[in-house]
């Protein structure tokens, strides 16, 4: 039975010695959600980590939500100190960073993987829409996942012209949009799909091949190519991953 973090103000100090202790030995295996935010915590504020950890994975329900979380809200919310809220958002910007690098240089087409999985973890708990797109070279690899735009996504606020410009920054052969959905629901709305006819057709007059259009809901993603949209583009990012999904069941 795991003992309790310690105190209502705080973790005692043999807990976190011993939580160290279970970690450098067997990483997070066996450990409680709140023990693992009380372990991070530790470092930054031992004499209350254990009460915060408590909160902050009651309140925002497990440690996926800690980490989605506002960082002003969980300092409001939960008494964090400026430095704990910093050091939340720290590891979680060094989680999308090291996603990134292996999504850079890899064949996005054939291995979709590690770029849904990347997309999936810096979008799917994002409050605002945001518009990305995957610039990829003729061989399929990625060269830049670039943010062009935050905010409400339509076709007054995505211009193609900056769209291509950045294309054509990179030398990119081929992109793949993205956005999100802050709803959860990936499913596309008619201005969604208004706004991929328009990207399709000012990448097309410039003869970059549009591969697929991705829409990051909660824990799914909606794809053009897997939906039919894209019929030029039988490489699509999400008729891949569907094709290996299908053929592992």
């Amino acid at each position: 039975m795991t003992k309790p973090l310690g105190t209502k103000t705080g973790l005692a100090r043999e807990g976190v010695r011993a939580l160290r202790e279970r970690f450098r030995h067997g990483a997070l295996e066996g450990f409680l959600k709140h023990e693992v935010i009380a372990l991070l915590l530790s470092y930054s504020a031992p004499s209350a980590c254990g009460a915060q950890a408590v909160s902050l994975t009651a309140r925002f329900k497990g440690i996926r939500g800690v980490f989605d979380a506002d960082p002003h809200v969980i300092q409001k919310e939960c008494g964090l100190s400026a430095s704990c809220a910093v050091l939340i958002r720290l590891v979680r910007e060094l989680c999308a960073a090291y996603l990134l690098e292996r999504v850079i240089g890899s064949d996005v087409i054939r291995s979709p993987k590690d770029t849904l999985d990347y997309l999936a973890y810096t979008l799917s708990g994002e409050r605002v829409e945001k518009f990305l797109a995957v610039f990829l070279n003729a061989k399929g690899e990625a060269l830049a996942v670039e943010t062009l735009h935050e905010g409400t996504v339509n076709q007054t606020a995505v211009y193609p012209r900056k769209t291509i410009e950045r294309a054509f920054k990179h030398n990119a052969a081929g992109v793949i949009f993205v956005h999100n959905h802050p709803s959860g629901d990936s499913t596309p709305s008619t201005l969604d799909r208004q706004l991929m006819a328009t990207l399709e057709r000012a990448a097309s007059a410039v003869d970059i091949m549009v591969h697929d259009h991705l829409i990051i809901g909660r824990n799914r993603h909606w794809s053009a190519i897997e939906n039919g949209r894209f019929a030029a583009a039988p490489r699509g990012i999400g008729r891949v991953a569907a094709a290996k999904e299908s053929g592992n069941n």
